[in-house]
């Protein structure tokens, strides 16, 4: 499969495609843990945390829970789920901290900036993020790729959260792009790839684990291989 040659704009997402975010929450956990003086197993933790973090944006994404319950649940089930007794003033406390401490590690999958400067002088490359908004610009701002992206979109300012169509064409009319000359990558199958899809666009899924495969779906294990489609 390849991409049509009238390519024009790409839009990634952020996190878990360009920037690590499993390596710089385990960091700012660590941070975090270290200061408040709780006596918790990082690794421990985090094997609880990833997947009901997962679950919790999943429920997000759906409109199934608030920005508020995202923010304190995700939290409180993981210190719940090893049985770490806390109480919701520290779990809330923990949550402001990791909202803060999160985009101070801005460590990038590997090839990130070789692969946008590769693309950059082709193309007008975009973000479309469902994180938040002051979060996500300081992470672009502090990893030092906030050069490359002529536009940034992200669900809270366009009010809608992928894989809603309405986040795609509010980042199509901030971009001033077409659909048909434009390109979706990202780590989320039904965020961004079918998403993306379903609004019209091309799409690229980025998953590390090359044993997993979606039928009809142009994928990527590293960034380098964008470079056979773009």
């Amino acid at each position: 499969m390849t991409i049509q040659t009238t390519v024009r704009d790409i839009f990634f997402d952020l996190d878990h495609t360009l920037w690590d975010f499993e390596k710089n929450s385990a960091l700012a956990f660590k941070l975090i843990f270290d200061r408040m003086n709780i006596a918790v197993d990082i690794d421990a933790y985090l094997e609880v945390y990833v997947p009901i973090n997962h679950k919790y944006w999943e429920m997000y994404r759906k409109d199934e829970i608030s920005h508020e319950e995202l923010r304190f649940g995700r939290f409180r089930k993981a210190f719940d789920a090893i049985g770490f007794e806390i109480s919701d003033e520290d779990v809330l406390a923990v949550s402001s901290e990791y909202i803060r401490c999160l985009p101070l590690h801005n460590h990038l999958f590997e090839g990130t900036i070789e692969i946008l400067e590769y693309l950059n002088q082709k193309y007008r490359l975009h973000i479309i993020t469902n994180g938040f908004d002051e979060v996500q610009r300081r992470k672009i701002e502090n990893s030092g790729i906030g050069h490359y992206f002529k536009t940034v979109t992200n669900s809270e300012t366009a009010g809608a959260k992928k894989p809603n169509p309405r986040i795609f064409e509010h980042a199509f009319q901030l971009a001033g792009s077409q659909k048909e000359s434009s390109v979706m990558i990202g780590d989320c199958i039904d965020a961004d790839v079918r998403g993306a899809l379903d609004s019209g666009i091309d799409a690229i899924f980025f998953c590390q684990n090359p044993q997993t495969v979606h039928q009809g779906i142009k994928q990527i294990s590293t960034l380098s291989e964008l470079k056979n489609y773009l």
